[in-house]
């Protein structure tokens, strides 16, 4: 697992790729508690006799719940050690490209893109995670985020 100590390893380690995460399955009960979490109910998460007549053959997760991964996994990946305070800044693009099905296994992969010094010492990063899943050919989701930490 890589450590950033600093805003300077940040920059210096723009544009690498940091890890992959290990698998994380993707049960009914966490679908469900997402679901209770959020209110979002419809039927191709949380009606399982339904969804199994449905477009994707059972119930698949959603994809704001794959998103919330991101945290979890990544942090499997890098560390950052050291900042007073870091924060989310916002998303730059987010694509849901292939559902995640129930009883599927997901990885994070983690990219550092790019990293800018801001005043104080602090550093704003934009990030991209490819939420991959176990045996398809292509991800669940693909997401750059930024947030800044200031050491």
């Amino acid at each position: 697992m890589l450590v950033f100590e600093s805003a300077e390893d940040l920059l210096s380690a723009s544009g690498s790729e940091l890890g992959v995460s290990d698998w994380l399955l993707i049960d009914q009960e966490r679908i469900n508690r997402f679901a209770d979490a959020t209110g979002d109910h419809q039927w191709i998460h949380t009606d399982v006799s339904r969804a199994e007549g449905g477009p994707f053959g059972a119930t698949i997760a959603h994809g704001y719940l794959t998103l919330s991964l991101i945290p979890a996994l990544a942090s499997q990946n890098y560390r950052i050690s050291g900042a007073r305070m870091g924060i989310n800044y916002g998303l730059n693009k987010v694509r849901f490209i292939t559902p995640v099905r129930v009883g599927s296994r997901v990885r994070g992969r983690s990219e550092l893109l790019s990293a800018e010094a801001l005043a104080g010492g602090a550093a704003q990063v934009v990030w991209r995670t490819t939420i991959e899943i176990e045996g398809a050919d292509r991800p669940a989701c693909v997401a750059e985020s930024v947030s800044r930490h200031h050491f």
